[in-house]
Parts: structure tokens; C-alpha cells; sequence
């Protein structure tokens, strides 16, 4: 992990995390083209495909905001956690390609048909909300390098990658909406982000009183 270690005072390493988290969340899209390509995708695989992508895209959206929350666990427990910050963006690049996926997949199913895509999107609630959060997470994953940091100062990019938490609620609607039967995914869904929010809030508000101290005694 990135605690210090004692004899040396410098990070351990965790970059075994990183790479983890990147090949770890591919290999579902290995098994899906393995799957499509020996034919275990059931009778209907563009349906199958679309729905394991799309829970794919949310698992990952929903690790990735989870990890501020862990950081500042870390830090309430006096352990200084570097890789949840470093594998967050990992999980965000995952659950962009999933959603993006997803949607390609979801074009092939309906046919290439623009004019069925738009009437889709502007008719359809559920589809709104999920194409909402696909803009979203291409923007962010589009403006996630150290570049576009640069470019755009580091509070304006802070501001617009604050639109995670959008994303994720918008995907939590899309998915519930999605569901016509059991609704088991949608609401563990839900309370793992509702839990991520709360965690989140909570951490930070019994840090405030600590930080506030720090400075005045400065």
C-alpha cells in the first residue's frame, strides 16, 4: 500500500494496484468478445452484451467513487492511502469504455438508424438520463490527463470533474429505469452510491474541526 514505510520514510510502492485495476477491468471485455465469438451469449447476444456492459459501466463508476471516500477513511485512521486517488481515474477511463461499449452495442441493436437513436434519446426518459451520463464520462475521460489540468487550471478541471456525481446518480436512474422486473441491481445499486455520499460527507465533516484547529494554532 502507500503507507511510509519506516526505514526508508518514502512511499511503498503500489503500482501492482494500478495495473491490477487495468487489466482486471478488461478482462470482461476479453471474456465478452470470447463469448460472442464461440456463441455463449444466449439467444438474443447484442441484449446480453448491452446488459453486461451497461452493469459493467456502473460497477466501475461506482468503485471509482468510492475511492475519495476510502482516502479519507485512510486518513481518519492515521494511514496515508495514495492509491485509491491513483487507481480512481483508472476506474473512471473503465467505466467510460464500458458506457461507450454499451451504446455502440445498443446502435447495433436498433440498426443504424439515426433518426430511431433521436427519438430515443429525446422520448424516451431512461434513455435520456443514460446518454446524459455518457456525455459525461467521455468528457471526463477526454479531459482526464495531466494536459488538460494545464489547460484548464486546476479549479475549473476540479469543478467539471466534480460532474462524476452526477454521472453516477444519472446511471443509477438509467439502470432502475431500465430494469422492468427484478429490481435487486438497481437498489444495491442505489445504496452503495447513497453509502458513498454519506461516507464521503461524514469523513469530511469531522476532518473540518481538526483542519480548522491546524489553523488558527498557525
Amino acid at each position: 500500500m502507500s503507507t511510509l514505510n519506516a526505514k526508508t520514510q518514502k512511499p511503498a510502492s503500489d503500482g501492482w494496484i494500478k495495473d491490477a485495476v487495468v487489466w482486471g477491468g478488461l478482462l470482461p471485455t476479453v471474456i465478452l468478445v470470447w463469448d460472442a465469438l464461440t456463441g455463449q451469449l444466449g439467444a438474443n447476444p447484442l441484449q446480453r452484451a448491452e446488459q453486461q456492459t451497461g452493469v459493467l459501466a456502473l460497477a466501475m463508476l461506482l468503485l471509482s467513487l468510492s475511492c475519495t471516500p476510502l482516502r479519507l477513511l485512510g486518513s481518519k485512521l492515521g494511514q496515508k492511502w495514495v492509491w485509491p486517488i491513483r487507481v480512481r481515474k483508472h476506474l473512471g477511463l473503465l467505466s467510460a469504455w464500458y458506457a461507450f461499449v454499451h451504446v455502440v452495442i445498443y446502435v447495433l441493436d436498433k440498426g443504424l438508424i439515426p433518426s430511431q437513436w433521436w427519438y430515443d434519446i429525446l422520448k424516451r426518459p431512461y434513455i435520456t438520463v443514460g446518454f446524459l451520463a455518457l456525455l459525461i464520462l467521455v468528457t471526463l475521460a477526454f479531459t482526464s490527463g495531466k494536459d488538460a489540468v494545464r489547460r484548464m487550471g486546476f479549479k475549473r478541471w476540479e469543478a467539471l470533474h466534480r460532474l462524476t456525481y452526477l454521472a453516477g446518480v444519472l446511471v443509477v436512474v438509467h439502470y432502475w429505469w431500465a430494469v422492468k422486473k427484478d429490481l435487486t441491481g438497481p437498489i444495491v445499486a442505489l445504496v452503495v452510491l447513497l453509502l458513498g455520499f454519506a461516507a464521503r460527507a461524514l469523513i469530511r465533516n469531522r476532518m473540518k474541526p481538526r483542519a480548522e484547529r491546524k489553523q488558527k494554532e498557525v
